[in-house]
Parts: C-alpha cells; sequence; structure tokens
C-alpha cells in the first residue's frame, strides 16, 4: 500500500491551556509530545494525535498566549480535516451545541459528508465521514465514544492562485495523484488510510492571508525513513526549490521548503516516532520533553512555561 500522505500539520495558537482543553477534552485526541519550539525555547510545542501517534494524525501547535488573531486567505493551509467513522457527524453536531463550539451545517463534498466547525483560535476544521477510519483503531483513554472519534487527518485545504507548481510537488513528490476536479476545487488522493487527501482551493484573489492564532505555519508529508527522505529532497531540488538540509526532531528527520504557492512544506520522516521518546508508552506526552541541547537548562525553561495540564 502507498503510505504516502500528510506526517502532521503545525499551527500558531494563543493560550496553550484552552488549546489542550478543546484538542484533549472536547476533540479527544492524545497529547503525544509536549515539548518546546526548538526556535523559541521558552515557550511550547504541543503534538496531539491518536492513541498510537501514528504519522498522519498529529496536528501541533506553537502556543503564544499574546499573538494577534491571522486572517485567512491565499497561498495558506485554509482548512485542517479529520477522519471519523461514518455516520458519526450527528452524535458531533450534538457534541458542540451542548459545548457551545462554532460549527456550520454539514455539507456533501466528493461524495463524502463533511462537518465544519472552528477552534478556539478560529482555526477551520472539519470532520470528514469515511470509511477508512474503522481501519483504524479507537484511542480508549479518549473522552470522545469509540464508534465516533477522531482517527487522525482526512486532509487540508490548501487556498491558491497559481496551483499548478503546488500541484506538481504533491504528484512527484509527496506521492498522490489527481482524483477529482470541478470548477472550484481539485482533489489529489493516496490510498493511505490516514492523511490521505488535499483539496486544492482555486483562488483569483493574490497571496492574502496574515499570519497569526489560528493560522497553519506548515503542513508536512510523510517519508519513509531517511534514505527516502533524502530521495525526495533531491526531487525538491532538482524542481529549483530550496529544501534545508535534514533536521533532527527527535521525534522524525526533517526538510521544509517554500512552495510557489505561498505554503511551507516539511517532509518528515516515519520514524522514529513519538513512543520513542517517552520513559512508557503509558507516559507520552506527560513529562516535558528537551532535545539534549536543552536538558542543561530544564530548570529554566520549566519555570518559563504556563503550566499544562490535560488529566
Amino acid at each position: 500500500m502507498n503510505n504516502k500522505g500528510i506526517h502532521h500539520i503545525s499551527i500558531i495558537s494563543g493560550d496553550p491551556q484552552v488549546n489542550a482543553d478543546f484538542y484533549v477534552k472536547t476533540l479527544g485526541l492524545r497529547l503525544v509530545l509536549k515539548t518546546v519550539n526548538q526556535d523559541d525555547p521558552g515557550t511550547y510545542h504541543l503534538f496531539y494525535a491518536n492513541g498510537e501517534g501514528q504519522p498522519g494524525s498529529s496536528i501541533t501547535f506553537f502556543p503564544w498566549s499574546m499573538a494577534i488573531q491571522a486572517k485567512p486567505g491565499t497561498g495558506t493551509v485554509s482548512t485542517v480535516s479529520f477522519t471519523v467513522p461514518e455516520g458519526s457527524c450527528d452524535f458531533w453536531i450534538d457534541r458542540f451545541a451542548g459545548m457551545d463550539i462554532k460549527f456550520d451545517s454539514p455539507t456533501d463534498r466528493f461524495g463524502k459528508k463533511v462537518l465544519p466547525f472552528y477552534d478556539p483560535d478560529g482555526l477551520k476544521l472539519e470532520l470528514v465521514e469515511d470509511q477508512k477510519a474503522a481501519h483504524i483503531p479507537a484511542w480508549q483513554g479518549s473522552t470522545v465514544p469509540a464508534e465516533h472519534s477522531i482517527r487522525g487527518f482526512w486532509g487540508s485545504n490548501l487556498r491558491l492562485t497559481d496551483y499548478s507548481a503546488t500541484v506538481n510537488i504533491l504528484e512527484q513528490v509527496m506521492g498522490f495523484k489527481t482524483a477529482e476536479e470541478n470548477d472550484h476545487e481539485l482533489l489529489l488522493t493516496t490510498d493511505s488510510h490516514l492523511g490521505h487527501s488535499i483539496i486544492i482551493e482555486k483562488s483569483d484573489e493574490p497571496k492574502s492571508g496574515t499570519n497569526g492564532r489560528g493560522y497553519v505555519h506548515h503542513i508536512a508529508f510523510r517519508a519513509n525513513d531517511e534514505e527516502d527522505l533524502k530521495a525526495m529532497r533531491k526531487k525538491v531540488l532538482e524542481m529549483g526549490l530550496s529544501p534545508t538540509p535534514l533536521i533532527d526532531r527527535h521525534v522524525f528527520m526533517s526538510v521544509y521548503f517554500q512552495t510557489p504557492g505561498g505554503v511551507l512544506f516539511e517532509i518528515a520522516t516515519d520514524g522514529p516516532g513519538y513512543k520513542s521518546v517517552a520513559e512508557s508508552e503509558e507516559e507520552m506526552g506527560k513529562k516535558l520533553f528537551l532535545p539534549p541541547w536543552l536538558e542543561s537548562r530544564r530548570d529554566m525553561i520549566e519555570q518559563r512555561l504556563q503550566p499544562v495540564s490535560v488529566e
């Protein structure tokens, strides 16, 4: 099976505790890694995923409590979509209504039932009913009943003006294939169970999205391992783009590059994974993980960070 697809999606948020409460207590995801932004160690980098922390299931956040509100626009990742089992949307409508979560009416898109909703920072999210979700085990520690729980990503929407170069990257490097198209949208897919779909929203507007709370910083795609990552990086170079050298994020190896459409792409390896830095599977996400070069500064860093609890 082609296991290519989305690896993770990273977003700028506001208050870290509000963020954790929403993604763990409201959406029922698992906090699989609590670490710091390696470029700004005085702030968190929080990772939420399904129970196993599988590639294709982790949504991550850089929380800055004083960040201004982002403005959506072109040249951005406009929507993040989670996959849920078929027949789940009615449960989630009742849940959102009872918890005063902003949501829109369900729609049908490319043959799937879609429920749009918004996180506390205004990020547009979706739940997409998909039979593939049944192949992903539910996390038994979730706050949401297993038969309706989020299993990981369905996909994401990119709102682009000149999208042909980005489509070429998705097809030639990331393993996607064009599946369907209409006047306003282009669907690209892989046959993975998670993170298998990208929708290009065709726009006539110039790049207009602005950074802040609720803004997708980057979207990452899967590489099998380090050798695969190097091969994918070589393809990016051959396209005339400027990928970074390989960067060790400890739970995966990464390469970043700016796409012609304006969206920052990352390629990340499937391993070693979030369990590799935890003392045990049960302790995953509970203790603050610091890369070795920051460990000597642990006391100072922990004093600067606002405590975050999901218990």
